[in-house]
């Protein structure tokens, strides 16, 4: 029959106890350090998988915005490179962006299909009227219906569609002239001018962090339909 622990049995008992709860601590947090490490040094950090690369791009027709009776429509994006790009009157980034959009129309390389999403048509006129129209041509998407298809859940962002129509790269957030060197051009480049799917992939701008962390603006919801 054994008898009452000693008070040095108690203090190993009690350091054993701690040990216990202090391993599994010790292997999580060593974990979460690997964890972080290898999310910083990823290279595929500031991506986003899109199901839309490598594919044709969505069908629309669209009314114009500048032109009137002349629809826009993805036809206009076959038989050479295109920008598509998503904006809004209501998006900070967007007006931010605005100034690229301008060098590249300027440049004469790639026309740029605008998509004016969720936006008010006069308020987008008036818009281009004061800061200039990059675009070959604009199409109003005014409850959003394309721009879903197109997988767009913010503004800006942009496409690279190449000339048999097949979407190769997709830009979250706003265009810098880097980015339009590094990553649109470079495409194009790779492709030598002509048909072709090299370097197929989706980020965000780099030197903001993860593709999560981009800036992008959202539309305010529209109020809902008064019930009949």
């Amino acid at each position: 029959m054994s008898g009452p622990a000693t008070e040095g049995e108690g203090h190993e008992a009690a350091a054993r106890g701690r040990w216990r709860f202090a391993l599994p601590l010790g292997i999580f947090a060593v974990l979460l350090v690997v964890l972080v490490v290898g999310l910083l040094h990823s290279p595929q950090k500031d991506i986003i998988i899109s199901p839309l690369l490598g594919k044709a791009a969505p069908a629309f027709t669209l009314p114009n915005l500048t032109l009137g009776a002349q629809p826009v429509s993805s036809a206009a994006l076959r038989g050479h490179w295109s920008l598509v790009n998503v904006w809004g009157t209501w998006c900070a980034n967007c007006r931010d962006e605005h100034p690229t959009l301008l060098m590249i129309k300027q440049q004469g390389l790639v026309p740029i299909i605008g998509i004016d999403w969720n936006d008010d048509p006069d308020d987008a006129a008036s818009w281009l009227q004061q800061l200039g129209n990059p675009y070959a041509q604009v199409g109003e998407d005014p409850n959003g219906r394309v721009a879903i298809d197109w997988g767009v859940y913010g503004a800006p962002e942009s496409f690279l569609v190449n000339p048999q129509g097949v979407i190769v790269y997709k830009q979250v957030g706003e265009i810098t002239p880097e980015i339009w060197h590094d990553q649109f051009l470079a495409r194009i480049d790779a492709s030598g001018g002509a048909a072709g799917t090299a370097g197929v992939g989706v980020s965000g701008n780099a030197g903001e962090g993860a593709a999560a962390g981009v800036p992008v603006d959202r539309p305010a919801p529209a109020p809902a339909a008064a019930g009949g």
